[in-house]
């Protein structure tokens, strides 16, 4: 007769970064502890420290995580044109926004290397999304779809549409989803509508 072992799986430190994952997303950001974490993987905190230096290099990796997902997001938008680039990268992001509201608080705990000044402690894969989101506006200005501007100020201001956008929809309204993506597609169309067209 075969025994099934109760010990812990092995920890790693992508083992570690899961559990804190699940924990964010299920009870928020205000939850996390390394006890709890330690706990969830049948551990005492201080096991965790071979795989993590402190919280913040916990919440560091748990940002990247859901910068990578949203990356993955933005490279299965294929060959669009330099417009549906750009609509479908404020699409996804509000996207991932509503679907994971607690971890999208901690990616913003963090910065991307922004142009023209970065950081030294910047998250590389933050300024990788925010790179690739950058191209497809660059792309849309070198096309004639987009008005020849300052590339990064046209990035910060689309962005700070998506964020704004985002964070209103989480903000409890509960409009409903037929709504609220008409609000997105609002914003976002309306934003490059103006983009396009000639400054009065």
């Amino acid at each position: 007769m075969s025994l099934v072992s109760t010990r812990p799986a092995p920890l790693s430190r992508d083992a570690v970064l899961g559990a804190a994952r699940t924990l964010i997303a299920s009870d928020g950001l205000e939850a996390l502890s390394l006890r709890r974490v330690g706990a969830s993987l049948g551990v005492s905190a201080p096991a965790l420290y071979a795989y993590v230096d402190n919280k913040s290099d916990l919440l560091r990796g748990v940002a990247e995580l859901e910068f990578e997902s949203l990356l993955e997001e933005f490279e299965r938008l294929g060959d669009r044109d330099a417009i549906g680039q750009i609509r479908g990268h404020a699409h996804a992001y509000i996207a991932h926004a509503r679907a994971h509201p607690a971890l999208f608080q901690v990616m913003f705990l963090f910065r991307p290397g922004w142009a023209p000044q970065a950081v030294a402690d910047d998250l590389p894969v933050a300024t990788k999304a925010f790179a690739l989101a950058g191209a497809a506006i660059e792309e849309a200005m070198d096309s004639g779809q987009l008005r020849r501007a300052d590339p990064f100020v046209t990035a910060m201001a689309l962005w700070a549409a998506a964020h704004g956008t985002a964070t209103v929809l989480l903000s409890g309204l509960d409009l409903g989803d037929v709504l609220e993506s008409q609000i997105v597609d609002a914003v976002v169309d309306n934003l490059l509508r103006g983009l396009a067209g000639p400054i009065d």
